[in-house]
């Protein structure tokens, strides 16, 4: 029995309003030839503030791939470690308890990976197993979730340790000025999560079935133009309306498990926009409310990509509202385009 156990959250101390952004925005581009579109958009996302790991007049400089990779370990180390120990905590294990790793982030790379390092730091087992993504994106959270699962049903005594890690503002470019870059610009924020999935024992979501989907002939919608200056994020304008499409692969996994997709009750939805929201309740037939926790993650710290879905889950376990028995399910999107899926029951760990 593998259950998803509450997470740990963190978002760093600067904060940029939707208000600073797109007066930004307009200080920065007003001679755009759709600047009004851009900020249309901007103002539609939902979102009232971000986070970011450093002061926004930092952000804005580009000091080079070099420099920002120095920066991106640097913020690794001093922030992920906290996240962790609460993580841990809120599991009731010590980390000579995890039997595995998985470490996802799509703003910046290292190698060894930060596991390697957090297994030294931390007092992980050396024989800890790590897996860490890279190129998954948003979706790498759900993805995340999935691996733990299959690691637990292949060992079901061991524990596995999550860890989301996404400074989104590392990828700031001053010069893309495509309206889909200018728009992520004023999207996407920083933060870090993490979660244990333990194989036995645990309050939580019990994880029951995973599931993936990759729409075709879509893989340039979301995509990364690795060059010497960095990663240079692409978003085509046809995302918004994948939901269309995925909805039915949703369906399609509740229905290998013979549940309903439409009659859940509860949903951790990764909130790339409020479109994708608003789209999924539709094609889903689901109440705009039963994504509440996602929307809220969007409102309060815009798309922080692979931890959204993670940080959506924290905001059910705060609310208490999950009962023994009720049935959720949880998706992420990214490139691909594709989606991670899965399903579980809420579940109360004995005494």
């Amino acid at each position: 029995m593998a259950v998803l156990c509450k997470p740990a959250i963190e978002v760093p101390e600067y904060v940029i309003t939707n208000e600073e952004t797109l007066e930004l925005a307009q200080r920065l581009h007003g001679d755009h030839p759709q600047i009004d579109l851009v900020l249309r958009l901007i103002e539609h996302t939902g979102v009232q503030k971000r986070h970011l790991i450093q002061p926004i007049e930092k952000v804005l400089q580009h000091p080079g791939f070099d420099a920002r990779s120095i920066t991106y370990e640097q913020q690794t180390k001093a922030r992920v470690p906290a996240v962790v120990r609460r993580a841990l905590d809120q599991a009731q294990l010590e980390p000579s308890q995890i039997d595995l790793i998985v470490y996802v982030s799509c703003t910046g790379f290292m190698m060894p990976p930060p596991t390697a390092w957090l297994i030294g730091e931390m007092g992980f087992r050396p024989e800890t197993r790590q897996l860490p993504m890279a190129q998954l994106g948003c979706a790498a959270g759900g993805a995340a979730v999935n691996r733990a699962h299959d690691f637990c049903k292949a060992y079901p005594d061991g524990n596995a340790l999550i860890v989301a890690c996404e400074f989104c503002s590392l990828c700031y470019q001053p010069t893309d000025l495509g309206v889909g870059s200018l728009l992520s610009n004023g999207l996407f924020g920083d933060g870090i999560a993490a979660v244990v999935v333990r194989g036995d024992g645990g309050t939580g979501v019990r994880l029951e079935r995973n599931g993936s989907y990759i729409i075709p002939d879509t893989e340039d919608w979301i995509s990364y133009a690795v060059r010497s200056t960095g990663f240079h994020f692409q978003l085509d304008k046809r995302v918004p309306g994948t939901m269309e499409p995925l909805a039915p692969a949703l369906n399609a996994v509740a229905e290998e498990h013979q549940w309903n997709a439409s009659k859940m009750d509860f949903y951790i939805i990764h909130a790339g926009g409020p479109r994708i929201l608003d789209d999924l309740s539709l094609f889903l037939d689901v109440a705009p409310e039963a994504f509440r926790f996602s929307r809220a993650t969007l409102t309060e710290y815009g798309n922080i990509a692979s931890a959204v879905v993670l940080d959506a889950l924290g905001r059910m376990f705060d609310e208490a509202s999950a009962l023994d028995g009720h049935r959720g399910m949880m998706a992420g999107f990214g490139p691909g385009i594709s989606a991670e899926i899965s399903l579980g029951t809420w579940t109360t760990a004995s005494e």
